[in-house]
C-alpha cells in the first residue's frame, strides 16, 4: 500500500480538527470575555531509507540521506489570550479587566473556576454573581437599601447608603493571574480551571504588580477576529482539498499498477 494514502489522510484529519477550532471561534464572535484558539500541527515520524553521511565510496560520504515522511499530526489547540475589544454599557455590574487577570467564581462544589467574562448580576440575597449565579470569590454582598454602587479601578466596591453624604466600601473586587494562561482548561460557561500547565493562582489588587485595573461600565467582547477566521478557514479548505487530491492521485496510481498486464 503506498504510503501516501495514509500521510495524506493524517493531512485531512488534521485539517478538519483546524476548521472544527475555527468554527467555535466564529460561533462565539459576540460571547463576552471569549478567548480565540489556534491549532498547533506537528509532523510525524520519519522512514529512514539512507542515513546522511553513509559512506559510499572511498573517503566519500553521502552528503543527504533519504528519509519518507507519514504524514501530520494537531499536537495543540492553544487559547490566545490577547485583549478583546471594548463595549460600553452603562451597566453598574459590568465590570471589564484592563490588562492581565481573572475575576474568580465560586461553585456550589466549593471548587474555584476563573473567568474573563465581568457581565455580573445581583442575585436574590444581595450577591454579586456571574450570569449563571455563581457568587464572585470573595464574595460581596450589595445591602437592599443601596442607592449606588461603584467599582473602582483598584477593585473596590462602594455603595451610598440613604442619608449619607460618603459612600461606604462594602468590599474588594480581587482578581487572579496566571505564569502560563495558555495552560487553563475552558470548562464552559466562559469559566476556565487551574491545572498543572497554567501555574498556581497569583492573587493581588486590581492595579499592582502586573495585575490589570478595572473599568466599570464596560465588558470586553471576544477577540476573535471574522475576517482572519474567514481566512484561516480558507487556508484550511483547500489544504483538506490538496490532500483528498493526493489520496485520489495515489488511487489511481495503484489502480494503473493493478492494470498492468504480461
Amino acid at each position: 500500500m503506498m504510503r501516501a494514502l495514509w500521510t495524506a489522510a493524517s493531512g485531512m484529519t488534521a485539517q478538519q480538527t483546524k476548521i472544527d477550532t475555527i468554527s467555535n471561534n466564529l460561533a462565539n464572535v459576540n460571547t463576552t470575555g471569549f478567548k480565540k484558539s489556534r491549532v498547533d500541527f506537528q509532523d510525524l515520524l520519519y522512514q529512514t531509507v539512507k542515513f546522511a553521511g553513509t559512506p559510499s565510496t572511498a573517503g566519500a560520504q553521502v552528503p543527504t540521506g533519504i528519509q519518507v515522511g507519514h504524514g501530520v499530526r494537531t499536537v495543540a489547540t492553544q487559547r490566545v489570550f490577547s485583549q478583546g475589544m471594548y463595549q460600553q454599557t452603562d451597566n453598574p455590574l459590568d465590570v471589564v479587566i484592563e490588562g492581565d487577570g481573572f475575576f474568580q467564581v465560586l461553585l456550589p462544589d466549593g471548587g474555584i473556576r476563573y473567568t474573563r467574562d465581568g457581565a455580573f448580576k445581583l442575585d436574590a440575597e444581595g450577591r454579586i454573581t456571574t450570569s449563571d449565579g455563581f457568587p464572585i470569590f470573595p464574595e460581596i454582598l450589595v445591602p437592599p437599601e443601596a442607592l449606588e454602587l461603584s467599582i473602582g479601578s483598584d477593585g473596590t466596591v462602594t455603595v451610598m447608603y440613604p442619608g449619607d453624604s460618603e459612600p461606604r466600601s462594602i468590599g474588594d473586587l480581587e482578581i487572579v493571574r496566571f505564569v502560563n494562561p495558555a495552560g487553563l482548561q475552558s470548562a464552559g460557561r466562559n469559566l476556565f480551571s487551574a491545572t498543572a500547565a497554567s501555574g498556581e493562582p497569583m492573587m493581588g489588587r486590581p492595579g499592582l504588580d502586573g495585575f490589570g485595573t478595572l473599568a466599570q461600565n464596560f465588558l470586553e467582547m471576544s477577540n476573535v477576529q471574522v475576517v482572519e477566521e474567514m481566512v484561516n478557514m480558507i487556508v484550511a479548505q483547500r489544504a483538506y482539498e490538496s490532500n483528498s487530491k493526493a489520496i485520489q492521485a495515489s488511487d489511481e496510481m495503484l489502480q494503473a499498477a493493478n492494470n498492468l498486464r504480461r
